[in-house]
């Protein structure tokens, strides 16, 4: 009985072997390629090694590194892992989480929370809290306006038309009471321009250094000055509009002085009708170089609160005066302007300096509107004859010799061709200032572009340096380019 039991025993402990060598065995996956480890057996996949195959499979597709798996060892490459998006199941939802903050750490955070600086986090906890306290909530709120004062604006530079097109839209629905006369309008639309322009400059910018320039003698010349020393030469020439209407002169205890220089001269002993040159003090260089000697100091941006003051006062006296106001004489001591002609000069004037303030302080600054362009071109080509028989008199200028004309009747002629925005044509007669342009004796051709044109007037380039389309009589056309740059002065 006893050796029935153990022998019993014995082959139920081999049984029980036999078993767990399968399991294991059936657990390691497959073997190498191209057979499938649970389907032999160990002595198979022995013989398999023993003849040098790859594998259980007696075809040699496996290698021999794979061999491991066969005999039982784990794989050394893990099988890929399958995505969750794979399987075709709905993703885990994230649980929101909020931060349990105390008050005195939410209310320390409300100043990153303004600027934008709290994680996600904090944020949420942060204003969840804010829904809950009112003391937090509206120190929030002016935490937010606060920030909002840090930030500066994309641009300083307005748009140069903007003005221009609020006014328009607003004459529109409702015209004005006392409305500005047309010929005006371009002093006061480039006052307002540079005014806009000294607004955006810093303090130290007030003493940029800036060259004036302008045509004289056939020469070129220039004086040194700074931004504000620019605005008080603008502000002493203006003020001879301001005198022929009536206001206060800007000069001051200096205007008594030009006044008795005036008079001093008058009182020479000059035969009557004989032409009298003006005395320097009553031109608009003299009265600039009166105020700069009046001045104790040179000139700083305090000089803008008198000249803006002058320049509404100008647009406010000749709007209530009405366009009949526009016949006045303006005198430049050696030579007068009707008020009409006088208000276009000074904004030519103002523009030109307004571009010598901007170059000095690298600021951008455009030209004026075309309908103001043209005024400003149609002033100077008018002007361009008598500029002629002026350097014509000073001997800087051909004779007209045999072309002489009687007044009124046609004469030689030369055709000013303005191109781009403002421009147009212009027939100047070349024999006298009296004389009538006639497009059937046209000499000569010269095209220039509106602003060159300008700068050539403003003695900012020599007429040898201007862009000009040429044809027909050469001296003719370099008399005109000259007395253009004539037209310039300080």
């Amino acid at each position: 009985m006893d050796r029935e039991e153990h022998a019993e025993r014995e082959d139920k402990e081999r049984r029980g072997r036999e078993a767990e060598h399968e399991t294991s065995y059936e657990g390691k996956g497959r073997g190498p390629a191209g057979s499938e480890g649970g389907d032999s057996d160990v002595g198979d996949v022995g013989e398999g090694l023993r003849a040098g195959g790859g594998g259980a499979g007696s075809d040699g597709d496996s290698g021999g590194p794979d061999a491991s798996v066969a005999i039982g060892r784990p794989s050394r490459v893990p099988p890929p892992r399958t995505s969750v998006e794979d399987t075709g199941l709905p993703l885990p939802v994230p649980v929101p989480t909020t931060l349990a903050l105390e008050h005195r750490v939410l209310k320390s955070l409300l100043g990153a929370w303004a600027l934008a600086a709290c994680s996600g986090e904090e944020t949420a906890a942060v204003e969840e809290h804010l829904g809950e306290c009112g003391a937090c909530a509206d120190e929030a709120l002016r935490l937010r306006g606060a920030v909002g004062l840090l930030h500066r604006p994309e641009s300083l530079d307005l748009d140069p038309a903007l003005r221009t097109r609020v006014l328009e839209s607003c004459l529109d629905r409702r015209p004005p009471r006392i409305p500005v006369p047309e010929w005006a309008a371009p002093y006061d639309a480039e006052t307002a321009r540079l005014d806009a322009l000294l607004q955006d400059i810093a303090d130290a910018e007030w003493h940029a250094p800036v060259r004036l320039r302008w045509f004289e003698d056939d020469g070129p010349v220039s004086r040194r000055t700074t931004v504000a020393g620019v605005i008080a030469h603008l502000l002493s020439v203006d003020g001879l509009v301001g005198v022929a209407l009536g206001l206060d002169d800007p000069l001051g205890g200096a205007a008594e002085r030009v006044r008795a220089e005036a008079d001093a001269a008058a009182a020479t002993g000059v035969p009557p009708g004989t032409e009298q040159p003006a005395p320097e003090a009553a031109t608009p260089t003299g009265r600039t170089e009166a105020y700069w000697r009046a001045s104790h100091f040179p000139p700083t941006r305090a000089v803008r609160g008198p000249w803006r003051e002058q320049s509404h006062h100008l647009v406010r006296t000749v709007a209530f005066a009405g366009g009949g106001s526009g016949r006045l004489a303006v005198s430049y001591g050696g030579f007068a302007l009707p008020l009409r002609d006088s208000m276009l000069d000074r904004a030519f004037e103002c523009w030109v300096h307004a571009g010598d303030i901007a170059d000095a302080v690298d600021y951008p600054y455009e030209p004026p509107a075309p309908r103001h362009l043209h005024r400003m071109i149609d002033l100077a080509a008018r002007m361009l004859p008598v500029s002629l028989d002026e350097r014509r008199r000073a001997g800087r200028a051909a004779p007209a010799g045999s072309h002489l004309v009687a007044a009124g009747a046609p004469g030689r002629s030369l055709r000013l061709e303005i191109e781009g925005a403002g421009g147009g044509e212009w027939l100047i007669p070349l024999d006298s200032p009296a004389a009538v342009a006639s497009a059937e004796r046209e000499v000569a051709h010269v095209a220039l572009d509106g602003v060159e044109f300008c700068r050539l007037a403003a003695g900012h380039v020599s007429p040898e340096e201007a862009a000009a389309g040429q044809v027909g009589d050469r001296e003719a056309i370099r008399d005109v380019l000259f007395a253009a740059a004539a037209l310039s002065r300080m």
